[in-house]
């Protein structure tokens, strides 16, 4: 009855198995309380079935890596203003870690068994908001590994209540949608390291600072880890099936070896404990500290013995072999950062008005405005994200529900924001609004332009295309009007630029023509494609249409077959076609 009623309920749609046993477990519990329970049957999956699954499990992506440090670091410096030296560590051990662990195929196995070989796990101190993390996320998208994020106050020493150190390595595997090989090769992140330095005035155990300490000490040198949690339901039942179906326990695990562990932590009083020593060394040869106020000059100075006075274990800074110490960032740095055409937080209030529509431009005093506010909170680049909410919440709750869709922000809508919204919603205001947007656009534009020019040997290098004058104001042009990164916008005029190359060989394999395009009419072309509808195949349509009949013409009364188009070219096909035909007349007839 119960199951009848269950499938008039559902408009008589079989019911499944989940559907039958909830309304049976109601049932039951109405009747006999919870002193009955009802167990579903196991039901084996078809052995076919299991193969096919396995046959079908995508091939694991072995790591291909070959970039060297100066690559890395110029890629760093497109994104990340200052910490020249945290930069150059990180790349230089970072590179280092990968091109090892790819020769590793290759290596004697007396060598790959050598005891004592030390992984380069780095130990990162310097202030909030500096752009630590930030460098590591976009050393990991560079390289292409996976990467886990974990906060180290969130755990505790394995079998105690808390966070397991080993579940980031099993967050890797899933980052790795489950590859294995590939996320031995990841890269594991553990932010605010400093706060499991243990508290010397604490009695007994210290499961979530010591205890964090050793639970990390075998995974930053090599062990392996299993797959499956213990204690957890769904994996004991999952290995009871397993045994249930093959007589054998399972074993999935993940090697730890080549998986790099970066630490990260402001390290607030170990500047007070570095000055100490230096100071009670200064009659010897060590490395003085000229200005004792001066965090970064100081940190730089840091000792295993200065982070085991802080509160860590000595085995486990043996573990960081690599310190990277990050530099505070000044009222120009900051401003520095809202000046590059990568930085995350222009994008992103530019993102946030574009999602109604509004295309917002700034002036370089407002972002010197919102730099000096941001660096009063002490809190680094972060600081500059709770600046711009906060000069811009007025205007982003207002302006969607009205007419504007173009909004130059300037000095005045920051010191004075609701005198300013008024005049942007006035009438009488908006040839005003129109000419200062037109300005701030185009000084945007003259900044992409620079910013390209004093990259443009490695951004052409990049690419491998050529970045002319004509081709640096188009992608200016494309950027100004677009929200996306210069990179992506050079790989877009990259891939159009390769297309109207392939014109050249049309002409030649399929007409016997061979023509060459000037960089001119190269770039007349790629702004006709990015700045309008016209595509690579109208384009390629078009130019056989003016040139084909003229250009064989021309090769069957003359024999010339080689022909320079220029832009004037493409412009008056005519007009090229007549000049070409009269200069090869001229030249028979002279001979």
């Amino acid at each position: 009855m119960i199951i009848l009623s269950a499938m008039k309920n559902i408009n008589q749609k079989t019911p499944d198995m989940k559907e039958i046993e909830k309304e049976l477990s109601k049932f039951i519990s109405n009747k006999f309380g919870d002193n009955v329970k009802i167990v579903s049957p196991t039901i084996l999956p078809d052995k076919s079935d299991v193969h096919s699954k396995k046959k079908n499990k995508p091939n694991r992506k072995k790591i291909n890596f070959d970039l060297k440090p100066e690559d890395l670091v110029s890629f760093l410096d497109q994104y990340i203003v200052k910490q020249d030296n945290a930069k150059a560590i990180l790349a230089t051990k970072i590179c280092t870690h990968f091109n090892r662990v790819t020769q590793q195929d290759f290596l004697l196995d007396d060598i790959k068994n050598m005891v004592g070989s030390i992984k380069n796990n780095v130990l990162m101190l310097g202030p909030t908001g500096v752009g630590k993390t930030y460098m590591i996320k976009l050393i990991a998208q560079k390289i292409g590994v996976p990467f886990v994020k974990g906060d180290a106050t969130k755990f505790s020493e394995t079998g105690y209540v808390g966070g397991d150190v080993e579940d980031l390595i099993r967050d890797l595997v899933k980052e790795a949608n489950d590859d294995i090989e590939l996320a031995q090769c990841g890269i594991v992140y553990l932010d605010e390291i400093d706060k499991i330095a243990s508290n010397n005035n604490l009695m007994g155990i210290d499961v979530s600072r010591t205890g964090v300490q050793r639970a990390l000490l075998k995974p930053m040198e090599e062990t392996d880890v299993e797959l499956k949690v213990p204690h957890d339901p769904i994996s004991m039942l999952q290995e009871v099936e397993h045994f249930r179906k093959t007589g054998k326990r399972s074993k999935n695990i993940i090697n730890t070896g080549n998986i790099l562990f970066i630490m990260s932590g402001a390290f607030g009083n170990l500047s007070e404990i570095i000055q100490k020593r230096v100071n009670a060394q200064s009659i010897g040869f060590s490395a003085r500290v000229k200005n004792s106020n001066d965090d970064y000059n100081i940190l730089t100075h840091v000792r295993a013995e200065d982070l085991i006075k802080f509160g860590f274990e000595s085995e486990f800074i043996g573990r960081l072999p690599v310190k990277a110490v990050f530099e505070h960032l000044s009222e120009n740095d900051l401003f520095e950062i809202l000046k590059n055409p990568n930085n995350p937080i222009i994008f992103g209030k530019k993102l946030d008005f574009a999602a109604y529509g509004i295309d917002i431009k700034f002036d370089d005093d407002v972002l010197k405005k919102l730099s000096q506010k941001a660096f009063r909170e002490n809190t680094g680049a972060r600081g500059l994200v709770s600046a711009f909410e906060n000069a811009l919440l007025i205007f982003e709750k207002k302006l969607p529900s009205t007419d504007i869709k173009k909004f130059p922000v300037t000095l005045e809508y920051i010191k004075e924001p609701e005198k300013s919204l008024k005049n942007l919603l006035s009438n009488s205001h908006q040839n005003i609004i129109k000419e200062t947007y037109d300005r701030l656009l185009e000084m945007e534009q003259k900044d992409i332009e620079k910013y390209i020019e004093n990259k443009k040997d490695i951004l052409s290098q990049k690419f491998n295309i050529p970045l002319l004058p004509d081709r640096i104001k188009i992608i200016a042009t494309y950027y100004t009007n677009h929200i996306i990164g210069v990179e992506n916008i050079i790989q877009k005029i990259k891939t159009h630029y390769d297309k109207i190359k392939n014109i050249e060989s049309y002409f030649h394999q399929k007409l016997d023509l061979h023509i060459k395009l000037e960089d001119n009419a190269i770039d007349y072309i790629l702004e006709q494609i990015v700045n309008s509808s016209v595509s690579i195949e109208d384009i390629n349509s078009q130019m056989s249409d003016n040139f084909e009949f003229g250009l064989k013409l021309i090769k069957d009364k003359t024999g010339k077959n080689n022909f320079l188009i220029s832009k004037e070219s493409l412009l008056h096909p005519e007009t090229f076609l007549n000049n070409v035909i009269k200069k090869e007349l001229k030249k028979t007839e002279t001979k």
